[in-house]
């Protein structure tokens, strides 16, 4: 009898402790780096390849599914209002060193970042006020630097929103958005 109570017991506090915990979110966190594999640095087999893999910048952001919705210009991200740029938590974007972003330089820290699409031109912003939920209560003047980049079209259905930094040129990371069929890559010069 005391084994059964005492297993009943700890059966109950483990289903109790396990209602503390929120459910898993619908648009999962995900984390883009540049260089791609810096989160990977301290396995690097030399110093010289860990100074290589250093963080210059680090993106957090939300992936929402498209799940069949419209996208761009319909409810989800109307055409010429702020949009978050994923899901959940205003996107955070950390540079580790100064950059130039269109005719701004930006210095290292720690930003938000959103856009205000259109169907052929998204103008992406980067801000200092952090910490929010979505972009509600959008502040032009906390800005830090503002660029205006075309969109293209993929050449299939990007289910999640997706961000991925890669080189585009020596000292220049492309920092490539993409949902639905919509594709844009914002220039980022790394400053030296």
């Amino acid at each position: 009898m005391r084994y059964f109570l005492f297993t009943l017991l700890t059966l109950s506090s483990v289903f109790l402790s396990a209602q503390d915990f929120a459910d898993i979110d619908k648009s999962p966190l995900d984390a883009a780096y540049y260089p791609a594999r810096a989160a990977f640095r301290a396995f690097a087999k030399t110093d010289s390849a860990a100074m290589a893999m250093e963080p210059k910048i680090r993106v957090l952001y939300s992936r929402p599914y498209k799940k069949g919705r419209e996208v761009w210009g319909g409810d989800l991200a109307p055409y010429g209002e702020p949009y978050r740029l994923g899901a959940n938590e205003t996107t955070e974007i950390t540079f580790f060193a100064p950059v130039k972003i269109g005719e701004q330089v930006v210095p290292a820290g720690r930003y938000t970042m959103g856009a205000i699409p259109n169907a052929n031109k998204w103008e992406v912003f980067f801000s200092l006020d952090v910490d929010g939920w979505g972009v509600y209560a959008y502040k032009p003047e906390f800005n830090v630097a503002t660029i205006t980049v075309p969109t293209a079209k993929a050449d299939e259905v990007i289910e999640n929103f997706s961000i991925s930094l890669y080189e585009a040129a020596p000292g220049t990371v492309h920092l490539k958005m993409g949902w639905d069929k919509t594709v844009v890559e914002v220039p980022i010069v790394l400053v030296k």
